[in-house]
């Protein structure tokens, strides 16, 4: 049960990315309804450490405080989770903040996710359009196709997927589950299924689906609860059979 005590924060600093890094203790007034994002604004008004000691603000990323944009992830007490969405009230103490361990830290908890956005277009995650003149209404799609694409639509690029998966690692060069599942949202979309067998190629070479241990840490972390290990079976499945189609065409 909270009490209207003071809230202890263990944060993991970092002034650039070739720093090295340090830890830094921080401990302020609790209020009803703390989120972790609130707590490293309430030490921007006054960065000053536990002990007394002057110090900079936090440096975060955030935008939407509404688990929406997928900015602020981070590790929070060792979980890859959003930081608009942990409440203080419902975290062991002292709350241990730190930068995703798998993104090159840019400075304190913000770090650099090119990498997904790469890996996005690697696998063409988008809906093929050509913009040179009015193609009319798109392909009219089912309300249950609908529904069975709207859980792939939540993903947010929040990369907690990919820090909570063992095989996403430099030496794999793993796509991760959210590339997977953004390639399975776009194979079903009537226009973007134009690009299907490109996706699946994209995903039959280095660090492509064969990667996947299956160890089902990221539908765990998932903030949108999008189910990602099920998106991972169906393009395993779908990657095989085109891999199968290709050779039997040669």
């Amino acid at each position: 049960m909270a009490d209207q005590k003071n809230v202890a924060l263990k944060i993991k600093r970092q002034d650039n990315p070739t720093a090295k890094p340090r830890w830094e203790e921080f401990e302020i007034p609790w209020k009803r309804g703390m989120n972790v994002t609130s707590c490293l604004m309430e030490i921007a008004a006054s960065p000053v450490t536990r002990q007394g000691t002057a110090t900079t603000p936090i440096t975060y990323d955030s935008n939407c405080l509404e688990e929406v944009c997928g900015s602020c992830a981070m590790l929070i007490n060792g979980r890859a989770r959003m930081a608009c969405s942990a409440l203080v009230d419902q975290l062991e103490r002292p709350i241990r903040l730190e930068p995703f361990s798998k993104f090159p830290v840019v400075r304190d908890l913000s770090v650099d996710r090119t990498v997904l956005f790469e890996n996005l277009k690697r696998v063409k995650a988008w809906v093929p359009v050509d913009g040179t003149y009015d193609l009319g209404a798109g392909p009219r799609m089912s309300m249950d196709d609908q529904e069975a694409a709207y859980p792939l639509s939540r993903c947010i690029s929040c990369c907690c997927c990919m820090e909570a998966c063992p095989q996403f690692t430099e030496s794999t060069g793993f796509v991760g589950a959210a590339a997977i599942s953004q390639v399975r949202l776009f194979n079903t979309h009537p226009t973007g299924a134009a690009l299907k067998r490109e996706r699946l190629v994209a995903l039959m070479g280095d660090g492509g689906i064969q990667e996947c241990g299956y160890a089902q840490n990221c539908v765990e972390v998932c903030p949108k609860d999008i189910p990602l290990t099920r998106s991972i079976s169906q393009v395993g499945g779908e990657v095989i059979k085109q891999a199968l189609s290709d050779w039997f065409r040669k």
